[in-house]
């Protein structure tokens, strides 16, 4: 449960039309109930929606403060990797390994898992929309708990943005490292951290060969250029991210 030590709301600064605005406005009306899940269609995707995702984790426990304090729980978001894992990312909080799903490259598939995980906050990257046959029924399903859908880029940065999410401390980045080079974690070092009664995911079986898992396809091409991406967000010391609104039927039809 990092994000609830590790982050906190006021790291967060969003502009809209170049003028700041709440945080609230990026998920309007948030409740206790969303849930939040990104589509990942190639390696390391999530990397241009870092401050996205930690937002709507911000958002999960702001709404409900007990989150934080009493039941201590990991936040309601997911990755739904489409045709191969694209990189392991459970230092962002996607735990226990059931967050991140892998799903054929099949439009139908993704969205019958969207509606699975009762989705409430979707975030797509940018692709054009299509006509796409959805099964009985599955649209309107999604259509009836989907309260809101943002448009990322891999790259960080859209087209035409409605808005930019830029971070003021450095600790926001702090786990972007260990999607590029995920933490070893032997075996030993995972009975100490039980031993010392810490209840962190690393204590966790899985956890370890999780990452082995998500990150089989992450090549050292593919972190380079990573990084070159994630450094080209940086303005004035800090990594400013974009983003557009979209309304959620035509975020179905990009899938």
């Amino acid at each position: 449960m990092h994000v609830i030590e590790a982050l906190k709301s006021a790291f967060y600064e969003v502009h809209k039309d170049g003028q700041p605005v709440d945080r609230w406005e990026v998920f309007p009306e948030w409740n206790a109930r969303d849930r939040f899940a990104i589509v990942l269609y190639e390696p390391l995707a999530a990397l241009g929606a870092i401050h996205l995702i930690q937002l709507a984790c911000m958002c999960f426990y702001d709404i409900k403060p007990s989150r934080r304090t009493e039941r201590k729980i990991y936040p309601e978001i997911f990755a739904i990797h489409v045709g191969q894992w694209q990189g392991m990312h459970g230092n962002l909080d996607f735990w226990p390994a059931r967050r991140e799903v892998l799903v054929p490259d099949d439009h139908q598939e993704i969205l019958a898992a969207l509606n699975d995980r009762g989705i409430t906050r979707l975030a797509i990257p940018e692709r054009p929309p299509r006509n796409l046959p959805h099964r009985r029924k599955e649209e309107d399903c999604a259509l009836d708990g989907l309260l809101g859908a943002v448009v990322y880029s891999p790259s960080g940065r859209v087209a035409s943005p409605d808005f930019t999410i830029r971070s003021n401390s450095p600790r926001s980045e702090s786990d972007v490292q260990k999607i590029f080079r995920p933490p070893q974690i032997s075996q030993e070092r995972t009975e100490r951290i039980n031993a010392a009664g810490l209840m962190v995911k690393e204590g966790d079986a899985d956890f370890a060969p999780r990452i082995l898992e998500l990150s089989c396809n992450i090549t050292a091409q593919a972190i380079a250029a990573g990084e070159a991406l994630r450094e080209r967000l940086r303005i004035d010391g800090a990594i400013t991210e974009s983003y557009r609104f979209i309304a959620p039927a035509l975020a179905l039809k990009c899938l």
